[in-house]
């Protein structure tokens, strides 16, 4: 009787455990796959939709909060819906902070004195910045920081907004320590080019996020080396920014509230500064009706498509004491 009653509560606890989907969003989600073009295989969909909604239901109850004054910016589901948090940290952010394994150092930040930094600057509305783009499900943010970085320097020099090569870095860049879809460095990508003599343009060299054989390059853009601005220092990452154009940064990128970013001026209580995971660019900074603390924010350019935050950007929270660890590995390539 005994051995009948334990495997009856284990078929039980089998029933149980399988996965509990709400009904009422059964249109949401066959929208959302269809928007985002997702298909999966009969048994992946059901887990994959429990994700889906675990999500769904946190961004409900952040943006709830927020409705109540206690967030300063939006979530909303987006492209990575069906991702954990583990998952999407391993899969999407590729930035590899070990200080140990540094290769290369730049030249050292000299704040110009003549530069009185404006209150607030764009970029993009100069020309330096191209569109957003996708690195899609590599590792390659590295990349994309570099040569977002590097196209609006050659802009500055050349007055020509020329789309780089993010697969150039990912293919070549492996004998100064990047590791293609696995991860990189920003300044390991600046001292690549420098040794190549160039980087190519997209247009002739175009991105597959993959890591593909390598081939010869021809020369879109060039730099002479790069600049680390000092670690941890935002006033000295506002006046780069000022007075250079856009400049690569890392930053800590491994929360949900990150995954599902939307709108408003990022604050994460648990962001590192030290623990970075993810290339991005600096593209300008500004602030929010008074100049205060808490409204100041930095203009932050992705690679996740436009699908994601705000058309593709991030307005993450400026001199909050290095949140995010905006100012901790900073740099810009000299041309």
């Amino acid at each position: 009787m005994d051995v009948c009653l334990t495997i009856l509560s284990l078929c039980l606890g089998l029933v149980f455990a399988a996965p509990r989907l709400d009904p009422d969003l059964d249109s949401h989600w066959q929208l959302w796959k269809s928007w985002h073009s997702k298909d999966y295989h009969e048994r992946e969909e059901s887990w994959r939709r429990v994700v889906w909604e675990k999500n769904l239901k946190m961004i409900e109850l952040h943006n709830l909060d927020h409705s109540l004054g206690k967030h300063s910016y939006k979530l909303g589901m987006n492209q990575f819906g069906d991702m954990t948090t583990e998952e999407f940290r391993q899969l999407m952010n590729g930035y590899i902070h070990k200080k140990s394994e540094r290769k290369y150092r730049g030249s050292q930040f000299l704040e110009p004195s003549f530069l009185e930094a404006p209150r607030s600057v764009d970029w993009r509305e100069k020309g330096y910045v191209t569109p957003v783009k996708d690195q899609g499900q590599c590792g390659s943010c590295w990349a994309f920081s570099t040569t977002g970085a590097l196209e609006g320097q050659h802009f500055r020099k050349t007055g020509k907004l020329v789309s780089l090569s993010e697969q150039n870095l990912v293919d070549c860049s492996r004998p100064e320590g990047n590791q293609g879809c696995n991860g990189g460095l920003m300044d390991q990508a600046f001292q690549y080019v420098q040794d190549n003599g160039g980087i190519d343009s997209e247009e002739s060299y175009p991105y597959t996020a993959k890591t593909v054989a390598t081939r010869q390059s021809t020369n879109a853009a060039n730099d002479t080396g790069f600049v680390d601005i000092p670690q941890g220092h935002e006033r000295a990452l506002m006046k780069a920014v000022a007075a250079v154009g856009p400049v690569s940064v890392a930053i800590d990128a491994g929360h949900s509230s990150f995954q599902f970013y939307q709108s408003g001026i990022y604050y994460e209580p648990d962001c590192s500064s030290e623990d970075l995971d993810h290339g991005v660019l600096v593209v300008g900074y500004g602030f929010e009706g008074e100049d205060v603390d808490g409204k100041k924010y930095w203009i932050v350019k992705n690679s996740w498509g436009e699908k994601w935050g705000d058309k593709g950007y991030i307005y993450m929270a400026k001199d909050r004491k290095n949140h995010c660890g905006i100012a901790t590995a900073a740099s810009y390539p000299l041309v």
